[in-house]
């Protein structure tokens, strides 16, 4: 009996020797995510087809209001710089049509009484020889008149 109890008591826990311990699991298992996820595709195709509406609605057509012109072609307006200082001559183009400068202002404003507020953009193009304030005034008289004005920019082409 004396060798029982030295063992034991010498030996640290002679018993605890012989056991491993086992790994700790760290992996999750999806398949049961998977297994719910697949009963979900299935509920919501077999659900789909019967929430569409099988009422025939025979709905009105709008009517009445201003027509709009479907196909205007955007007013622009370029200029062309013919020779001096700045604030000189220019030639102003409405469309294809040279038009004197005072003339623009009626020209435009008379223009915008028949066009409807989403067509009521000027495209302005401008030389590279024309001054700032030229095109500053003919944003003014663009403006003035109570339309947007775009700026049409070139860009350079490589020589």
């Amino acid at each position: 009996m004396a060798m029982n109890m030295a063992g034991s008591a010498g030996g640290g826990g002679g018993g605890r020797r012989g056991r491993r311990r086992a790994a700790v699991m760290a992996e999750i298992n999806v398949t049961p995510m998977v297994d719910v996820m697949l009963v979900l595709l299935i509920i919501f195709m077999v659900a789909a087809p019967l929430m569409t509406s099988t009422i025939d609605i025979d709905l009105p057509v709008a009517g009445g209001g201003k027509q709009l012109q479907a196909n205007a072609p955007p007013l622009t307006l370029s200029v062309k710089r013919t020779g001096g200082a700045c604030n000189s001559n220019v030639e102003l183009y409405l469309g294809d049509t040279l038009i004197p400068a005072n003339e623009l202002l009626p020209k435009i404003t008379a223009i915008k009484e028949t066009r409807s507020e989403a067509e009521r953009v000027v495209y302005l193009r401008g030389d590279k020889d024309v001054c700032y304030t030229d095109m500053m005034k003919l944003l003014g008289y663009i403006r003035t008149a109570g339309f947007k004005a775009n700026i049409v920019i070139v860009p350079e082409q490589g020589s």
